[in-house]
């Protein structure tokens, strides 16, 4: 007998071409399906570019690009091998993409904490999560800092300064109040602060922070492409410094329409009004907030894919059954096209409307992909038409691909189309219309709800166990009398009668907001997940696409993926001790869940600690459990073998000596004047370049992670 090796050089090459040649023939079945798998492998692309740990080189983009060229100049010379090739070209043009994109979007980021005065336009008014008033503000200036290093756009929130004052002082200020005074009903109000006035303040302003923890949300790279180079807040009043110009008519119109519908509907259903038709959520209290996330409704509150296509739709529908009235126009007029580019023009107002935020541009792109295909006579709710808005959308905004928006947005969309395209035909309910809508009611619920579910719980750490019952009482009376009352009251404006559309808008978003309140006072409502490892939402998209794009049995495949991602989920490890940015607060893994050093301060990094570990308690419940010792501002900790100790108010430098004849590693919420020789010292600068820090116990053995390591060196992240 012939040796292997001997053998091997002629059994290699026959292997090697029958794979090529059984993977060849596996896509060339699913010829005629391949389109909805272009934005996929755009998107692997753009998710590749954003995990890289260092940004690429220019050679390297030169290489990125060559390369995407020489896959579509192949496309033509080998068929067989051309939807890999195309795959594999629209991948490398998806990191060309995300990368052009971070360069587009550069802008000056403050590099330092700054106090002082600050002057700009006002671009948006909103609230943070801590229910301050907040204001973004662009044509920025800045004591003290060069124009070249001035941030493009800064926010501020208002804290306790939620006063406004113009500028002018004395006789001026007195003529200006008793002009509003004597100003007739409906005059805009000289003291208010619309988009587009000049503003002053003083301010505290510091850059974009990083992750709270590694590999956690790191809220520089959002703030990047929102084109934010700094954030603040102010504790005194903001000073009116010159009257709105002509840049943010749309805007102050969206606001002044904002405060009318919230005068004609006093109280939770007016602030629920405002945020489904103008997108200003401001006024929603916090507590129904907490009862529309709880009851998984909380997507009734942002203006996406679901309000999009019940307003173009019920356009849509209206105009068609007019034209269809007329018997000329219905023989002889290509009706069906008139009624979807009336739907589409509602959608373009209603974009306008409620201030074309990322979600609204992607629901609009979307409505747009499926009128356009019906005014060209083609079938619109297709899986090809999801691609299209999803190439689109991705092409606009790449970095919309790791937000919750688009993940959620398109998972249920995908999900909704692919079940319904393998029901066509079917006689799945019994052919009564009665029966086909609510199980199709039930079905799109169900569907929608399960293709989501993951990423929501990968990103807020939360499911909603009844969300699907509270979603079955409120979506049909959104669809049915919401939206259709929004449209009216919009019709009846120029009659004045529209307090008649906001009134029965009043009427469902009464039970709406009812059924949020029923269902999140349940027990049991609301349970709360640890956040997952990395790679466990692209395994899960990798699965979710695959069950729904392949055709055939092979589709079954999928769940592989999707498996395993449950697997490693469930096995995901929480730190032991984690270390805030400023090193102000430090906590530590114990039976109890997360205790705190300090009740009190830095809530913000506190709050996401505790949601990520699925236990979102108040900061001083966390505080109180058991796990530190010491004095307060010496709070030891032991990690196994090795004691740590966290210095912290007024002479922790001068105490830094002690701690480290006593402890392997002293945590220091300033920075050191002294670092004592062997002493592990981790201090506010250590902190400062390399972020937040976790510590992972290991078989006895302490293994640290730094998220500025986790986030590499990328334009977004230079410190």
């Amino acid at each position: 007998m012939r040796p292997v090796a001997a053998i091997l050089p002629a059994i290699v090459p026959v292997i090697l071409q029958r794979i090529s040649t059984g993977i060849f023939a596996t896509v060339d079945r699913q010829r005629g399906h391949l389109f909805p798998w272009l934005p996929v492998f755009l998107g692997v692309g753009i998710g590749v570019y954003f995990v890289l740990p260092v940004e690429p080189s220019r050679a390297e983009w030169g290489m990125l690009g060559a390369g995407c060229l020489a896959c579509l100049v192949r496309l033509g010379r080998q068929p067989a091998a051309r939807p890999l090739t195309l795959a594999l070209a629209m991948a490398l043009a998806g990191a060309l993409l995300a990368g052009a994109r971070t360069q587009i979007v550069a802008a000056p980021v403050l590099g330092f904490r700054y106090y002082g005065a600050v002057e700009g336009r006002v671009a948006a008014v909103d609230r943070s999560s801590s229910d301050a008033v907040r204001l973004t503000l662009d044509r920025v200036r800045l004591d003290d800092v060069p124009p070249g290093r001035t941030p493009r756009r800064v926010r501020i929130s208002l804290h306790d300064a939620d006063v406004w004052r113009p500028a002018e002082a004395g006789a001026v200020a007195e003529r200006v109040a008793e002009a509003a005074a004597r100003a007739p009903p409906g005059a805009p109000d000289p003291f208010e602060i619309l988009p587009g006035a000049r503003v002053m303040t003083t301010a505290h302003l510091s850059p974009p922070g990083g992750p709270v923890e590694p590999g956690g949300f790191d809220f520089r790279r959002h703030a990047w492409f929102l084109g934010l180079g700094a954030v603040g807040y102010t504790r005194v009043p903001v000073l009116r410094a010159g009257a709105p110009d002509d840049a943010y008519l749309v805007a102050r119109a969206r606001m002044r329409l904002s405060a009318a519908v919230r005068a004609a509907l006093p109280g939770p259903r007016g602030a629920v009004a405002a945020a489904i038709t103008t997108g200003d959520r401001s006024a929603i209290p916090a507590g129904v907030l907490a009862d529309l996330r709880a009851a998984n409704l909380a997507h009734l509150l942002a203006i996406s894919g679901l309000h999009m296509g019940l307003l173009t739709g019920f356009v849509f529908g209206v105009l068609r059954l007019g034209l269809a009235c007329s018997p000329r126009l219905a023989l002889t007029a290509p009706i069906r096209a008139w009624a979807a580019a009336g739907g589409l023009a509602a959608g373009a107002v209603y974009l306008g409307l409620s201030g074309g935020n990322v979600a609204t541009e992607r629901a609009f792109v979307m409505a747009a992909v499926l009128f356009g295909a019906m005014i060209l006579g083609r079938r619109g709710l297709t899986l090809r038409a999801v691609a299209v808005a999803a190439l689109i959308v991705l092409i606009l905004r790449p970095e919309s691909l790791t937000g919750p928006g688009f993940q959620m947005s398109f998972a249920a969309t995908v999900a909704l189309v692919a079940a319904f395209a393998a029901l066509r035909g079917q006689a799945w309910a019994g052919g009564a219309r009665w029966r086909r809508w609510i199980l199709g009611l039930v079905m799109s619920s169900a569907v929608a709800g399960a293709a989501t579910a993951p990423v929501g719980a990968a990103h807020f750490n939360q499911i909603a166990h009844y969300g699907l019952i509270a979603n079955l009482l409120s979506v049909p009376v959104m669809a049915a009398l919401v939206m259709p009352a929004a449209v009216l009251a919009a019709v009846l404006v120029p009659v004045g009668l529209e307090d008649i559309g906001l009134h029965l808008m009043g009427v469902g978003l009464g039970w709406i907001l009812q059924v949020a309140e029923s269902v999140a006072a349940r027990d049991g409502a609301l349970s709360h997940v640890w956040r997952p490892g990395p790679a466990v939402l692209p395994l899960m998209a990798i699965g979710g696409v695959w069950l729904c794009l392949w055709v055939g049995w092979g589709r079954l495949a999928g769940l592989v993926p999707m498996g395993i991602a449950c697997i490693l989920w469930a096995g995901s490890s929480r730190p032991d001790l984690l270390v805030s940015e400023r090193g102000g607060l430090v906590g530590v893994r114990t039976k109890a869940g997360l205790a705190l050093s300090k009740p009190q301060g830095e809530g913000f990094v506190a709050r996401v600690w505790l949601e990520n570990d699925g236990d979102p308690v108040p900061q001083e419940l966390a505080a109180a459990r058991p796990g530190f010792d010491g004095p307060r501002g010496t709070a030891r900790v032991s990690l196994g073998a090795v004691d740590a100790v966290h210095l912290t108010g007024r002479g922790a430098a001068d105490r830094v000596a002690d701690a480290c004849e006593t402890a392997e590693i002293v945590i220091l919420s300033v920075e050191a004047e002294d670092r004592p020789e062997g002493c592990d010292l981790i201090d506010a600068k250590v902190l400062q370049h390399r972020g937040a820090m976790a510590i992972y116990v290991d078989a006895g053995k302490l293994r640290r992670v730094w998220a500025a390591e986790r986030a590499g060196a990328r334009p977004w992240s230079a410190r």
